[in-house]
Formats: C-alpha cells, structure tokens, sequence
C-alpha cells in the first residue's frame, strides 16, 4: 500500500505566470494564479502541474554536474508530428539543448526559465 499519492509537480521560476502561460499552450489547459506567486495548470489531462515564484532563481544547465537537471518533464507526442511540435515550442520560447540525433525517440529542450524537458515521439 502506497504511504501518500502525487498531488502536484511544481517548477521554481522568476516568473510563474509566464512559465504556466508556457506549457498551457504546449499541453493545454487553464491557469488558476493564486496572485501570490503560484500558479496551477489545470484541466490538460494529465499530471498537475504548479509553478512557484523562486526569487533568485538559477535554472539547472544539461549536461552539466555542477547544474544538473535533477528533474526533467517527458512530454509525449506522435513520432509523425515530432518535427512540428519542436517548432511550435521554440516559437513558445524553448531552446534546444538536444536535437542532433533526428532519428533517435526524444528530444531535450529547455522552457524559458531553464529547466530541461523533452519531446518523446510515442
């Protein structure tokens, strides 16, 4: 029997509207902002997500140790739109981090507060 349950994945950033506003239009959904710096993405049909004003915050850097990661979103998308969704979220504000390898089953990004996420074709 498992001691708890999931309730919500939440990302630091600068600017918890403008990252919410991010992975809305990637995922979809609503916001619901609290006005005290958290911001919930609900209604896009899978995990929750939150976004907490971290004042100071440094985003991770991939691949690096000093910087690392620690967590990362896998955000699915059919193999046959891989290439349009990648121009989407760059258009959204995403940078590539890795991409070279168009034949391999994922590409990494980061969100436009740094931290790294990638498109896995499913």
């Amino acid at each position: 029997m498992p001691l708890a349950k999931l309730g919500v994945v939440v990302l630091d950033c600068p600017d918890p509207l403008a990252l919410a506003g991010f992975y809305a239009a990637a995922l979809g959904g609503t916001l619901k902002d609290d006005g005290d710096g958290w911001v919930a993405l609900e209604g896009h049909g899978g995990t929750p997500l939150a976004f907490q004003a971290a004042p100071g915050h440094v985003p991770p850097k991939w691949p690096e140790a000093g910087r690392s990661q620690q967590f990362h979103l896998d955000l699915e998308v059919p193999r046959a739109e891989l290439d349009a969704v990648e121009k989407e979220v760059l258009a959204l504000g995403a940078t590539v981090l890795d991409a070279e390898d168009r034949a391999r089953g994922f590409r990494v990004y980061a969100d436009p507060a740094g931290h790294p996420f990638c498109l896995c074709a499913c």
